[in-house]
């Protein structure tokens, strides 16, 4: 299968009556173990602030950022089909996150993930300002 060129490919705010194409999207990428699951009242929550990539009416891609505070926001659920992955699709998503931070006010806007290069390669670096660095504990196993 052919992916169709990223001019066709739209990313738009999320709408309500998105949500339901949404949860389906990202369906598979739960099953992976690449997203953690996502219940619908969660996914609601992330309304105000997700963004779904369409070509075609078709959803390809879908992120949202999760705002903590005025200084931290994060980026999460960050999934783009695999035939349209490396076509600028993920970059064009993240982007909305950031200038959505920014239009909020929002001081550091993070990403926890697999995928260090690509987050690198859309601006995040690994220290905070003033060498601080992110430390993580788990609680228990599994999600």
């Amino acid at each position: 299968m052919t992916s169709s060129e990223p001019s066709d490919v739209e990313v738009r705010p999320v709408q309500v009556e998105d949500l339901h194409m949404i949860a389906e999207f990202i369906e598979p990428f739960v099953a992976e173990g690449k997203l953690l699951p996502r219940t619908r009242e969660e996914l609601s929550e992330l309304v105000p602030h997700g963004f779904v990539a369409l070509c075609n009416g078709r959803p390809v891609g879908f992120v949202a950022l999760e705002v903590y505070s005025r200084k931290l926001a994060e980026v999460r659920s960050l999934a783009v089909s695999s035939d349209f992955r490396r076509q600028g699709v993920g970059k064009k998503l993240v982007e909305q996150c950031v200038n959505r931070a920014r239009d909020l006010n929002v001081l550091e806007v993070m990403a926890i993930t697999s995928s260090e290069e690509f987050f690198q390669s859309c601006g995040f670096d690994f220290t905070l300002p003033g060498e601080k660095k992110a430390l993580f504990m788990t609680t228990r196993d599994g999600y």
